[in-house]
This record gives C-alpha cells, structure tokens and sequence, in this order.
C-alpha cells in the first residue's frame, strides 16, 4: 500500500535546494510525482506530491522534518481520489492592464458558478511599445458537466468587459 504526501516548502533560494530535497526523498524509496517550483523575491517557493510505500512514510517524514534548518517545509498526508467523471477541464488565459482585484473578482465569479481552480499561474509583463505593465493569468479549471462552456464563457465575459480584460478559453479531456 502507498501513502501520498503534499509538501510545501519555502527557502532562501540557493543552488542544490531542489537536489538536496529530492535526494531525501529517493533514499526514504519516495517517488517525485508532480511539482510546481519557482523563484520568487529571492525565495524559493514550491509544492510537490510524493508517493512513498505506507511502511517507508513516517521514515521519510521524519528525514524531511530534518531538514528544517534549511527550508520552511509544511508535509501533510493525503488521500487519493479518482477524478470526478461529473467535471470537465477548462483552460483559461486572461490578459489585460495590471490592477488590484483582478484575480479577486475572477475567482470570486468561478466560485459563484461552483467552478475548482485546479492550478493558477500569473505574472506581470511590459506591454509592448507602451510604459504600461500586462498581467497574465492561466488556470486550469474543473467546470461541472452540466454547464456548457458558452455558458462559463458568457458568465466571464461579462466580468471581463468591467475589468477590461481579454480572455481565452480551451478545453481539455478530463
């Protein structure tokens, strides 16, 4: 049997962070799943998923812990679960002007239609031939299958048009 675990880590960002991180894990037989690591303000932030046999777990929790001295590292237990065949995948791109609210008045509408934001990436850029700074979204969204995407886009576009944005849409197989 197998235990999975979700690790949160944040660390002044040095070189051999993500080695060391994942030679603890290989020697306790863990198993690097998913991962989504960045730099950010001079710190490294990340979250990772972990597969370990249940009887090698508390061993490799326990080496993690360890490691404390080093990094900031939150580890938590979780339970695996098949994928609701009742959601659908949606990608959503959004640019526009950067502002305050903007992912504030995003999320709180997903959330309204009962839309999961499963990932969310943002950055900010210079616009092109302008002193003007673009905010960039992309999320992954689960919709549930008895709203059609024309009507997840209308929702949005309403939003959109108030926070003058443009948004993109495609969707995924679940």
């Amino acid at each position: 049997m197998n235990t999975y675990l979700v690790l949160t880590i944040i660390a002044d960002d040095k070189q051999g962070l993500v080695e060391t991180l994942a030679k603890v894990i290989a020697d306790h037989k863990g198993n690097w799943l998913e991962s989504s690591m960045s730099q950010l303000a001079g710190k490294f932030a990340g979250i990772l998923r972990v597969c370990v046999a249940t009887d090698h777990a508390q061993m490799l929790v326990d080496a993690l812990n360890n490691m404390s001295a080093e990094l900031k590292l939150v580890v938590e237990q979780v339970e695996t679960t098949e994928q609701a065949d009742e959601l659908r995948t949606v990608e959503l791109h959004l640019v526009g002007n950067d502002r305050s609210g903007i992912i504030r008045e995003i999320s709180h509408a997903l959330a309204v239609l009962s839309v999961n934001v499963e990932k969310l990436s943002t950055h900010c850029e210079p616009a092109p031939m302008s002193s003007d700074v673009l905010f960039r979204a992309k999320a992954v969204l689960r919709i549930p299958a008895e709203m059609s995407l024309e009507d997840l886009q209308r929702e949005l576009e309403l939003l959109a048009d108030d926070l003058i944005v443009e948004l993109e849409y495609s969707s995924q197989l679940s």
